[in-house]
């Protein structure tokens, strides 16, 4: 699914549901809904997991899908292990995919953050 992002850092359980509930609407009337959203709790959670080295890995992986995670730590010149541990943060977090036919890919094309204050 290519397309855009957005993250949300903050704003609580009732915006998220207003986001979800915009969307359902939306469809009811007929619209295309393809939006996707990620909502973090807070600032230091989402700086635990978007790193400035696993922004870099998702830039990659975004131009470059791989077939494996050893493929991707080589064509980073990183370590194996490192590079593992970051995919598994990355996907848990929803930022790569790993389709059915296999490999990796980070399948967005912007990611926008919006950070409640």
């Amino acid at each position: 699914m290519n397309g855009d992002l957005e993250i949300h850092v903050g704003g609580g359980f009732n915006e998220a549901a207003s986001r979800v509930l915009d969307a359902v609407a939306r469809a009811k009337r007929g619209e295309t809904v393809g939006e996707s959203h990620l909502t973090f709790e807070s600032w230091e959670g989402l700086s635990k997991v978007l790193t400035g080295r696993r922004l870099e890995l998702l830039r990659h992986l975004h131009r470059n899908p791989v077939a494996s995670v050893a493929q991707l730590a080589r064509d980073l010149d990183r370590d194996y292990k490192r590079v593992h541990e970051d995919v598994e943060h990355l996907e848990r977090a929803g930022l790569i995919t790993r389709p059915e036919a296999g490999g990796l890919t980070a399948e967005y094309d912007e990611i926008r953050t919006k950070i409640a204050m």
